[in-house]
């Protein structure tokens, strides 16, 4: 397990996840950086680790993701408002969704969905979030 690869992972999850602590919340609000540390924690453990399902586990407590959807692009795309193309990120991640669906690989639609979404301009605005956490940090 290559821990800096999950931390990336999770730290994206955190940018992806600036959306709502699902907890079965109907409101969908910003979840703090310590409800996101705790379910991250929690889902390391509940994953043991392995990088897709810590992945999935992260996005569906912070209320990006659903098994029967994927990754809820209006959500994810309300985070990066401040960069003026709501429409063309959700776009991407629709597409990514559609892309890499396979409901019966749920970890592996998450994680490679993510990925696809990630590998443009999305992916650099994701790496300027990390970066800015980890001085926070």
């Amino acid at each position: 397990m290559n821990y800096l690869r999950l931390e990336i992972i999770c730290w994206s999850c955190l940018l992806i996840a600036m959306a709502v602590s699902t907890k079965a919340a109907s409101v969908w609000k910003l979840p703090t950086a310590q409800m996101v540390y705790e379910d991250l924690e929690k889902c390391r453990q509940e994953s043991q680790e392995e990088d897709a399902a810590t992945l999935r586990c992260l996005v569906k407590k912070l209320g990006l993701w659903t098994d029967e959807s994927g990754y809820n692009a209006r959500r994810i795309a309300k985070i990066f408002a401040g960069h003026n193309q709501m429409e063309e990120l959700m776009l991407v991640v629709e597409h990514c969704n559609r892309k890499e669906q396979d409901t019966s690989h749920l970890d592996d639609w998450a994680f490679l969905a993510y990925r696809c979404a990630t590998s443009g301009q999305f992916g650099h605005w994701v790496k300027e979030f990390m970066s800015q956490k980890e001085v926070e940090r």
